[in-house]
């Protein structure tokens, strides 16, 4: 029997979600952090994972470290964000870059990417590799944007585990890499160390793609396997996002399970390649294929 004067507790609730719900709160309350739009399903994954990670009980306990360890927040980044790439990942994708995108961006005198949410790099360097064989790379400036201190502490460094190279060797030639990836990095004990030369024309800077706005004037953004994990509503933020930054003619690069199907700004795209996810701000020019 309830408690009079006390409302009944709601049956079907989780109290998981709660204390998800709770800890984003905190989150951004105490750090200015906002993961509210990301995917529930996704986030509620991470979240627990950290709680397992973090061997704590509950997530309210996580909550609690949260609040109260400034240290720790770190620690939450890192298990928020998934900074999962490889070299010249969805090697067809690069080729397309380089086959149908390079031509075009070859017109301007000077060339700015933007490379947001560059987890480790490898992407960053991926690029830096095929605008260096296209001739452009003395041009272009690279802009590497991640949320997440660690991630791009790590970008910079440029060290791998040498157990990748076997497959992003694979990946290079796949997506038109004249040369050999071996010729791009050194290798010690169990870990490569790319070609330095690789990050002069690369600045990393932090940049939250929930909160932040316009980061530069570019002509090409690089955003892969990022919008998967917002909320409808902040994709859309983030489409809006990438066309404002974009110069007219400017090209958008996404993941191949995302799409610009369903966002508002879709209309002021049009695809170059829809299959591998790469459209162009306006009007298609015949140089872009």
């Amino acid at each position: 029997m309830k408690e009079k004067g006390r409302p009944a507790p709601i049956a079907d609730i989780d109290l998981q979600d709660i204390e998800v719900e709770l800890f984003v709160r905190g989150l951004k309350l105490r750090y200015g952090y906002d993961f509210s739009q990301y995917a529930p399903a996704s986030l509620k994954r991470r979240v627990l994972q950290l709680v397992q990670s973090q061997h704590v009980g509950t997530v309210s306990e996580l909550t609690s470290r949260l609040l109260h360890e400034p240290g720790f927040l770190d620690t939450v980044l890192e298990g928020l964000s998934v900074p999962v790439s490889e070299m010249f990942r969805d090697p067809e994708v690069f080729r397309a870059l380089r086959e149908q995108v390079f031509p075009v961006l070859a017109s301007y005198p000077q060339i700015n990417i933007w490379q947001a949410g560059c987890a480790h790099g490898q992407e960053v360097y991926s690029l830096a590799i095929l605008l260096e064989e296209a001739g452009l790379y003395e041009r272009t400036q690279i802009y590497a944007t991640d949320f997440n201190e660690s991630a791009l502490r790590h970008a910079q460094e440029g060290i791998y585990p040498a157990k990748e190279a076997q497959l992003w060797s694979r990946n290079y030639l796949a997506a038109g890499g004249s040369h050999s990836l071996a010729d791009y990095y050194s290798a010690r004990y169990e870990l490569i160390k790319l070609d330095q030369r690789l990050r002069r024309h690369v600045t990393f800077a932090n940049h939250n793609l929930v909160t932040d706005e316009v980061f530069c004037e570019a002509h090409m953004v690089m955003c892969r396997n990022v919008l998967i994990y917002f909320s409808d509503p902040l994709q859309d933020r983030t489409i809006a996002l990438f066309r404002d930054s974009l110069v007219r003619g400017g090209f958008l690069c996404l993941g191949t399970r995302e799409s610009l199907d369903f966002a508002p700004s879709a209309a002021d795209f049009t695809p170059v390649n829809a299959a591998l996810r790469i459209y162009r701000l306006g009007p298609r020019s015949t140089g872009a294929g």
